[in-house]
C-alpha cells in the first residue's frame, strides 16, 4: 500500500495532481482542501495516499493533512458512500463541518453534499458519531462560529468558481464583487456564479 507521495508537481487541478516522483508521473485524486494547501507546479510535495483498489479500478487519492485522509476513509465505511462522493464531501465542507454536521445530526447539511441523500446522511451520523473522540467535536465546534445561510451561499459560489479552474483568490474577488451589487441580494448559488462569470 502506498502511504504517501514525495516528488515535484508537474502540473495541478481543483480535482487531481500529477506528481514526479523520481521520474515516474503519478496522477493523485485530491479534493478542493486539499488543492489549496498545495505549492505551485515545479514546487516540491509530501501528499499522503488512499490507495483504492478495485478489480476494473485503481485510483490513488491524496490528501495535505491526516486528517482529511482519516475521514476519507471513515466515509468510505458508510454504505451507499464511494471514493467519489467521499471526495465530494471534503470538496464541499472543511473536515470541521463535517465532523459539527455529524455530531448535530444535521441531515439537511450533510444531504446537500452531491452524491449524498437524506438515508445516506442519516447513515453518517449513526455511523460516525462515535469515530470521533469528544475532543475532537469540541475543538471541531469551537474553531469557527457558525454558518449563516448567507456564509454557506457565498462559500459554495467560490467552491463552484474554484471547480471551474479559477484561483481561490480570484474566486473569491468575483463573488466579492457579485454580492456588493443590490440586486444580487436573494441569488441563489447559481445565480451568483452566472453573474461572476458574466463580469
Amino acid at each position: 500500500m502506498i502511504t504517501f507521495l514525495e516528488g515535484i508537481i508537474e502540473d495541478k487541478k481543483p480535482t487531481h495532481l500529477v506528481l514526479n516522483v523520481g521520474g515516474v508521473g503519478y496522477e493523485v485524486v485530491i479534493p478542493l482542501s486539499s488543492y489549496d494547501r498545495l505549492p505551485g507546479v515545479g514546487e516540491k510535495a509530501r501528499v499522503l495516499t488512499h490507495d483504492h483498489i478495485r478489480e476494473d479500478d485503481h485510483q490513488l487519492f491524496g490528501f495535505m493533512t491526516d486528517d482529511e485522509r482519516r475521514v476519507f476513509t471513515l466515509l468510505l465505511g458508510v454504505s451507499g458512500i464511494g471514493p467519489k462522493t467521499a471526495l465530494s464531501a471534503l470538496s464541499g465542507m472543511t473536515v470541521r463541518e463535517l465532523k459539527v454536521a455529524i455530531k448535530d445530526a444535521d441531515i439537511k447539511r450533510l444531504s446537500s453534499i452531491s452524491g449524498i441523500g437524506k438515508k445516506t446522511a442519516e447513515r453518517m451520523v449513526v455511523e460516525l458519531r462515535d469515530k470521533f473522540s469528544a475532543g475532537e467535536m469540541m475543538s471541531a465546534q469551537v474553531a469557527g462560529q457558525p454558518e449563516t445561510e448567507s456564509d454557506i451561499k457565498l462559500r459554495d459560489a467560490v467552491l463552484a468558481l474554484i471547480s471551474l479552474g479559477y484561483k481561490r483568490g480570484d474566486a473569491q474577488e468575483m463573488v466579492a464583487r457579485v454580492i456588493n451589487l443590490s440586486s444580487m441580494a436573494k441569488a441563489d448559488v447559481e445565480g451568483i456564479v452566472r453573474k461572476a462569470l458574466a463580469g
